[in-house]
């Protein structure tokens, strides 16, 4: 089994099962990585197990830029993260609805450690904020979540993400997809890593995802001479992604099955095929590579 590290922020779109996959395709097709740029980073699952010369990291989400930019520049640390979650664990053991009255705050404040406080023991680990651009996440009902045990995890995250920051180059910005390709246009030997919200799926992450914006992505990652990597839904039992025959066919597409985890929905629990898209011809398992000129049949 593959290693992988870990980083501090969860979500539900984290791309944790796909860290051995793209490992395996930086090892096997012997790609060279001077800057590995990612337009969506999220939570930095992804370029955290990535080597490389250096990084740009960006996403539209501020808060999550923030948090990491705060930790890049010392503005905390993983022992005063420590320190902040032992105190704030006996809060809402003693306070009721504590987490509402965090919630609050940090709509008002924005702070970035009350905003790994929120991730860390709202709902199923959902980042969602409504169109006033509010946290709106319920709180996940375990007012002891915060135990000695998970507070140590926690930290010791952070301390990864901390030590990757801190000795490598990393430039992170706040910035929507199209103002990241237009800032990298000009830099030679990378790799562009891009894992959008899932159209036609779950897309509240921190804005809506439309077919504009598909259309978008597809023609930025078209025109330029990178390479490149896609991540997307490919189909599950009940549909499928239209956008691949669409849009991507006529690119590599490479699928493996994966189980997630979605909303708190029974329904919504259910195996899905997973497709990287690229423009390259790559060597790697166990996904699945489809002929360019065949449309996938359910």
């Amino acid at each position: 089994m593959s290693h992988y590290l870990i980083p501090p922020i969860k979500s539900q779109g984290i791309k944790s099962k796909l860290v051995p996959c793209i490992q395996s395709i930086l090892a096997e097709n012997s790609l060279k990585c001077d800057v590995w740029v990612e337009p969506f980073c999220g939570t930095g699952v992804v370029a955290l197990n990535v080597k490389s010369s250096s990084y740009i990291l960006a996403d539209i989400n501020p808060h999550l830029i923030l948090f990491y930019k705060s930790l890049q520049d010392k503005e905390f640390s993983h022992a005063s993260v420590k320190r902040f979650l032992v105190s704030e664990a006996e809060k809402f053991i003693k306070i009721d609805d504590y987490y509402y009255i965090v919630r609050d705050r940090f709509n008002k404040n924005f702070d970035p450690l009350d905003f790994l406080l929120l991730n860390r023991s709202c709902f199923n680990g959902i980042i969602r904020f409504n169109k006033k651009g509010e946290f709106n996440v319920p709180f996940c009902k375990k007012k002891e979540r915060f135990r000695t045990q998970y507070i140590t995890k926690i930290s010791n995250q952070v301390r990864v993400f901390e030590e990757f920051l801190l000795n490598n180059n990393v430039v992170l910005m706040c910035s929507d997809f199209r103002n990241t390709f237009e800032k990298i246009r000009n830099i030679k030997e990378k790799i562009v890593y891009c894992d959008p919200p899932y159209i036609d799926r779950h897309t509240d992450y921190y804005n809506t995802w439309s077919e504009k914006d598909e259309f978008d992505l597809f023609d930025l990652l078209s025109s330029g001479s990178s390479y490149f990597l896609l991540s997307t839904w490919h189909h599950n039992k009940y549909r499928y992604n239209k956008y691949i025959d669409k849009l991507w066919k006529n690119f590599f597409v490479y699928t493996t099955e994966h189980f997630y985890h979605v909303g708190g929905n029974e329904k919504n629990r259910s195996a899905m095929f997973e497709a990287i898209i690229s423009n390259i011809d790559l060597v790697f398992k166990p996904y699945t590579k489809h002929k360019k000129t065949q449309a996938f049949l359910l």
